[in-house]
């Protein structure tokens, strides 16, 4: 039974881009359990760029936050036997002690599927995917989705899901490698945004006929031109802003009022913890695809909680291609 312990404490708010010194890792003793309470050991963590706005709002010298995957390696909670696998929301920590209160148990697999899925296509990214597409933006078959972001953890489950519906997707990523990864997955059509001199004439080539779903990754300037090439009765489903998270200053574009009105536009932000009541509906049907096929997992490993800020910071710079874990 181990003694000690690893985290990541915050001790600086992010001012701009990420700084290590912004953060201090620690070896720490593990506590002694009460009754009711369990100790659990991370096999697998999540870094995701949500952190790096969220972590704003948190204390000073706490543990970063995060989800990770972990194993009850001891306990005094009979409902939490030692050997049960949990999907505890502890951040960036090697151990955490819980009551069990709202505490997820990790759900059953099909045979073969890597439990780090469940932080990934058969967790929060997924979770995300599926409800910010379907429950927001409704896809039809035969429609034009725009992804941003695609290659990322939630950006190529999505394209896979408007796949699954029957639309034609587009989606854009940053490198020649990620095209070829989105061509994989059947996108129909790819492109590097940032050798892409003229956003707005490169959409209107894709999609001639305008765009009928967005699904927004990144804002910015990126957004601001896809949302002008809308289809009337288009959706919108704003899912996170990377490309503003490392700005010191509030980044002003243009307004979008006229073309919102003009073309009876949806757009609509969410938090997938909203659908925390649903989550189980979401990874059964992911859990379905996969097993079929028809959901595809490319995951960006990282060995070590010692790398884990690297890892982290390799999000804002275009370094991971799918969902980015950490083997502790």
């Amino acid at each position: 039974m181990p003694t000690k312990g690893k985290r990541w404490l915050l001790v600086k708010h992010f001012d701009g881009f990420p700084k290590e010194s912004d953060m201090r890792l620690e070896e720490f003793d593990l506590p002694e359990l009460k009754d009711g309470e369990i100790l659990m050991e991370a096999e697998y963590l999540s870094v995701d760029p949500y952190m790096r706005p969220y972590s704003a709002t948190s204390s000073l010298n706490t543990v970063m936050i995060g989800q990770q995957v972990a194993k009850v390696i001891e306990s005094r909670n009979e409902d939490f036997p030692v050997g049960t696998w949990t999907l505890p929301f502890t951040g960036w920590t090697t151990h955490s002690a819980s009551t069990g209160k709202d505490l997820m148990k990790m759900p059953p697999l099909p045979e073969g599927i890597p439990r780090s899925y469940t932080i990934g296509s058969l967790g929060m990214t997924g979770v995300t995917a599926y409800f910010g597409l379907l429950d927001i933006t409704d896809p039809k078959p035969g429609e034009t989705v725009l992804v941003s972001g695609a290659a990322g953890a939630v950006g190529n489950v999505v394209g896979q899901i408007a796949k699954i519906k029957g639309c034609r997707v587009i989606g854009s990523a940053g490198s020649e490698e990620k095209l070829e990864y989105l061509k994989e997955l059947g996108f129909d059509e790819v492109f590097n945004y940032k050798t892409t001199p003229n956003l707005d004439a490169k959409l209107k080539e894709l999609a001639p006929d305008g765009i009928d779903v967005y699904f927004d990754n990144v804002g910015g300037e990126f957004a601001t031109t896809a949302v002008q090439n809308m289809k009337i009765g288009g959706r919108i489903s704003c899912c996170g802003s990377i490309s503003a998270y490392n700005l010191k200053e509030t980044q002003l574009l243009p307004a979008l009022f006229g073309v919102m009105v003009r073309n009876h536009l949806k757009m609509q932000g969410f938090n997938v913890m909203q659908y925390i009541t649903r989550w189980k509906e979401a990874v059964t049907q992911l859990g379905k695809w996969v097993g079929e096929g028809k959901l595809k997992v490319k995951e960006h490993r990282t060995d070590g909680i010692k790398n884990m800020f690297k890892a982290f910071t390799e999000l804002f710079t275009g370094a991971n291609t799918g969902k980015a874990i950490i083997k502790a």
